[in-house]
């Protein structure tokens, strides 16, 4: 659900440049898009010609292709990076998964490194969560 609202916070901010969008930047990332500012900068692209409308629609798809790529080669963002390192401190194998995103033999030596002896089973699932295994 984060992704998705950054994700479309970016595809705006890309899509509706103005003076008033970029200077709200940050906060888009951690609440919704005030109407007024909607508006102003619908209205703005409105405003565009038909040649820097479809520019920016294709900045904005450019973007998006990019950022699809990424999340199907498995590089995490650095707010998702942070988040399994602290998994993989607390709850080990609960980390591998999300990383992983299915239970495979990764998860299992995990869960079975976990169960033994704690401290193996952390340093594995950072191996893992930071991609040297």
């Amino acid at each position: 659900m984060k992704k998705q609202l950054l994700l479309c916070s970016f595809l705006f901010v890309l899509l509706f440049q103005s003076t008033a969008v970029n200077a709200l930047i940050v906060p888009v990332k951690q609440s919704a898009v005030p109407e007024k500012v909607m508006t102003e900068s619908v209205d703005e692209f409105k405003q565009l010609s038909k040649k820097e409308k479809k520019q920016r629609i294709k900045e904005v798809k450019k973007q998006l292709k990019l950022f699809k790529a990424n999340k199907a080669a498995g590089k995490a963002d650095d707010e998702e990076l942070i988040l399994l390192v602290v998994l993989a401190i607390l709850l080990p194998p609960l980390a591998v998964y999300l990383h992983q995103n299915a239970i495979n033999t990764k998860f299992w030596i995990s869960l079975v490194l976990t169960l033994l002896f704690f401290l193996p089973g952390v340093i594995y699932s950072l191996l893992v969560v930071l991609g040297v295994v």
